[in-house]
C-alpha cells in the first residue's frame, strides 16, 4: 500500500532550534544557514521559536548554553499514537 503525497493531516516542517549564538541566542529551522531570530535572551528565543514550530507543525529543539539538548516540544507532528 503506498501513500499519497499531501494526504491526511498537517505536514511536517522544519524543526526549529533556539540555542546559544554570539549576539545572544538565535532562531534557526533545521537545514537552514542563517538564523531566523538573533535575541538578547533565551526567552525571548524561546518564544519566536515556538510560535515558529506551531506554524510549521514541527518539533522545537531548546539548547543550553553549552549547545546540549535541553528540552524538546513537538508541535502537531507526533507519529507515534498511543492508547491511554
Amino acid at each position: 500500500m503506498s501513500k499519497q503525497k499531501g494526504a491526511g493531516g498537517p505536514k511536517h516542517g522544519k524543526d526549529v532550534y533556539v540555542q546559544p549564538h554570539s549576539d545572544g541566542w538565535e532562531v534557526k529551522k533545521k537545514g537552514n544557514e542563517r538564523a531566523s531570530a538573533v535575541t538578547d535572551t533565551k526567552k525571548e528565543a524561546e518564544k519566536i521559536g515556538r510560535d515558529a514550530a506551531r506554524k510549521e507543525h514541527s518539533e522545537l529543539v531548546i539548547k543550553d548554553e553549552r549547545g546540549r539538548i535541553q528540552d524538546k516540544d513537538s508541535h502537531g507532528h507526533d507519529p507515534r499514537r498511543t492508547k491511554g
